[in-house]
């Protein structure tokens, strides 16, 4: 006998992980690895800690300059950032 309405496991696993409430949290891990995906290891040497707090990308760098380059463009790198996780999980970056 078959089930009329299968569904993936894919599914199953989305459902489990909002009713749980740990979307967000993977969402947010998948922003940190993202951080480091489009800005490439020479950004990488830089950040000394990155973390997701209140929908903002919290990032300490330890290069001042650099922390003036990236202010300049952190309205594209919100768009590219949440384009990669393909949800709004962060609405602005802070450089700490």
């Amino acid at each position: 006998m078959r089930r009329q309405e299968t569904q993936s496991i894919a599914d199953i696993l989305r459902e489990v992980l909002k009713e749980n409430h740990i979307d967000n949290r993977l969402y947010e891990m998948q922003i940190v690895e993202a951080w480091y995906k489009l800005l490439g290891t020479t950004i990488k040497k830089y950040t000394t800690n990155i973390y997701v707090k209140e929908q903002k990308l919290c990032v300490k760098l330890s290069s001042s300059v650099l922390k003036n380059e990236l202010l300049l463009a952190r309205s594209s790198m919100v768009e590219s950032l949440n384009k990669e996780v393909h949800k709004r999980v962060i609405t602005d970056i802070i450089f700490l």
